[in-house]
């Protein structure tokens, strides 16, 4: 019965796209930090973007996965737009991949490959995740595979059904043959299902099952192209202009690709598919390598034109008026699809909070000294920025660590004591400031001495700053001893400006009003240099057990 070949084709769809979902998974962690590595490349050169594009995709198995990565990136203005078109470009040949390893069932290899399955299951028993991750690289390949079989078993011509299903696509194509209605079911097919490597996959196993002919599958792969871009441009969907842009300018690419190939192949259609047939390949290598040289000619002729096509997606698409927002400077959600790259951009973003930080204690210096009430607008705007850093950040971190190894969630660990330990730090320099307003408001300031020594303090805590940032952004991890013993200064120092203090009292060099501020002043200065000891130490001690801080 043909239903039940219908049954057993879309049963092979779904196990190929689980199978490819499966090992695109497991070569991304297991490529974790070779794509930290390639996106750390991205410059203003072309040629770079293309093959890290092309790399990226290449490990994820997913054009349409890499493109809304890239609007991730843009929309968190950590990517311009000419780096990411010539991602684009290169993720669109790097999604070819795909196409060739369908290919090579014609190879009867099958049978072989979807051991890979048992294998992998075998290797996730194992503790190690690296094993783990190789095993379900293997056993998503060894799933493709099997996909691949009940997908080709479903026109299996010794059975009715499947010879009825078989006839049934001939028939439809038989009477479907006009180039643009093909184009147009390849782009509305990819974009249902969201994967033009997954759409290549199918055309190629009817290809070899002859349900479709060579001819009307180039057409077909034409379109595929075009419908894999509707994920880019749903993931587009309330970013900025830049992420908008972005996902405009893959819907270009691929369009104009597609209208250059098919002015040429429509009237030499039975050259082009004598000409692929002339080089000995099967007839399902032959359509894999078309969608391959169909990518790698549409880059290489766009290449040079990157300019154009930015300048074209920023004339189709306006800039609005600039709207005061708190927003993340380098996360973005759509990066959680690429965990390894989101926990990159995390870093980022604690780096960014620890800078603010530091220009707030910077200038809490000058405002406890002088009360100078204008310095309140940057303290306060910059403190708003680190309390959404520590609140939102806390809860991007969390949905992270779901999809993150072991190893992994250690570091996210240590990031969330690191967060709670910065937004500590940017209170006491919001406190500082405030400190120097209420004095001035009760017409007192601290004595040249006072002054003196408190600035002695602040110049303590800004060599433990640096300390604690390049123990934490490089992994430094030699400079702790020398964090711990600045500390011990600061602890030293604090107990001697506090009877210093008292001395002056005592001779009446000072007066009590000037007590409550001065003591809080030290003391939130010794607080700030545990917590900035806790950042140091969170690169060793991811459960935050030995926090000093308060």
């Amino acid at each position: 019965m043909i239903w039940q070949s219908v049954i057993a084709l879309l049963a092979g769809v779904g196990v190929f796209i689980a199978g490819m979902n499966m090992m695109g998974d497991g070569l991304e962690k297991s490529a974790g930090n070779g794509m930290k590595k390639l996106l750390s490349t991205i410059a203003g050169n072309r040629f770079s973007g293309v093959a890290v594009g092309a790399g990226v995709t290449g490990i994820i198995q997913s054009s349409s996965a890499t493109t809304v990565m890239v609007i991730g990136f843009v929309n968190a203005g950590v990517m311009t737009l000419f780096q990411a078109t010539s991602i684009i470009m290169g993720a669109n040949i790097g999604t070819t991949v795909t196409g060739i390893l369908v290919s090579l069932q014609s190879l009867n290899i099958s049978l072989y490959a979807t051991l890979f399955a048992f294998i992998g299951v075998m290797m996730t028993f194992f503790k190690s995740d690296k094993v783990k991750n190789i095993g379900s690289i293997l056993c998503g390949l060894g799933i493709i595979f099997i996909g691949l079989d009940l997908m080709s078993g479903a026109f299996d011509e010794t059975t009715a059904g499947g010879l009825a299903l078989r006839d049934f696509f001939k028939d439809l194509f038989a009477v479907v043959d006009f180039p643009l209605l093909l184009i147009l079911i390849g782009a509305v097919f990819t974009g249902l299902i969201q994967s033009s490597s997954a759409a290549a996959g199918i055309v190629i196993i009817m290809v070899g099952q002859q349900a479709l002919s060579v001819g009307d599958a180039l057409f077909i792969v034409l379109g595929s192209n075009i419908g894999t871009c509707v994920t880019a441009l749903l993931a587009s969907i309330g970013t900025g202009e830049n992420a908008r842009r972005a996902a405009l300018i893959h819907l270009t690419f691929n369009v104009i690709g597609t209208a250059i190939f098919t002015i040429i192949l429509w009237p030499l259609s039975s050259v082009v598919v004598g000409l692929l047939g002339s080089f000995g390949l099967s007839t399902e290598m032959q359509v894999a390598w078309f969608h391959v040289i169909f990518n790698v000619t549409t880059t290489i002729i766009l290449l040079p034109f990157i300019k154009y096509l930015v300048a074209f997606a920023e004339k189709v698409i306006k800039d609005k008026p600039s709207e005061e927002e708190i927003k993340f400077k380098y996360v973005d959600d759509r990066l959680l699809k690429t965990p390894a790259v989101a926990l990159m951009q995390v870093k980022k973003e604690v780096e960014y909070m620890a800078e603010l930080c530091k220009v707030n204690l910077e200038t809490s210096l000058d405002g406890i000294f002088t009360g100078n009430e204008g310095l309140g607008e940057q303290i306060y705007a910059k403190e708003k920025i680190i309390d959404f850093t520590n609140h939102s950040l806390t809860k991007y971190l969390i949905r992270l660590s779901a999809h993150l190894g072991e190893t992994d969630e250690k570091t996210v660990g240590s990031y969330f004591h690191v967060l709670n330990d910065l937004e500590r730090v940017g209170d006491h320099a919001e406190n500082f400031f405030e400190i120097g307003v209420q004095m001035k408001k009760a017409g007192m300031s601290f004595s040249d001495s006072a002054k003196a020594e408190l600035g002695e303090m602040y110049s303590k805590i800004f060599e433990m700053f640096a300390i604690a940032t390049d123990v934490f952004d490089n992994l430094n991890t030699e400079r702790l001893v020398e964090l711990t013993a600045k500390e011990n200064e600061v602890d030293a120092l604090k107990k001697k400006l506090e009877t210093a203090h008292v001395q002056r009292l005592s001779k009446g060099d000072c007066s009590m009003d000037h007590s409550p501020y001065f003591f809080s002043a030290v003391a939130g200065l010794e607080r700030v240099a545990d917590h900035l000891v806790n950042v140091g130490y969170s690169v060793l001690n991811p459960t935050g057990s030995q926090s000093k801080g308060v």
